[in-house]
């Protein structure tokens, strides 16, 4: 279950750096706060794939998020 929770952080920091990239390139800045973005969910993401190598794809992406959720959520439960 650790890799599949570095997995899914890992996607959820690379999906909040776009905007951040998009947002400094607008103004006109470097984006150094969203770069760092990318390369923190992107090494969660290689970390994740580089253990379990066969277990996430493009169709499994869904029910991966799905069961780091319910974990996460049956914690805060208890």
């Amino acid at each position: 279950m650790t890799y599949d929770t570095y997995f899914v952080v890992g996607l959820f920091i690379l999906v909040l750096s776009l905007p951040a990239i998009v947002g400094a390139l607008r103004r006109g800045h470097a984006p150094r706060a969203a770069s760092i973005m990318l390369l923190i969910g992107g090494g969660l993401i290689v970390v994740a794939i580089g253990a379990k190598p066969n277990a996430y794809s493009i169709s499994t992406i869904p029910y991966v998020i799905d069961s780091v959720l319910n974990h996460f959520m049956a914690y805060f439960k208890a």
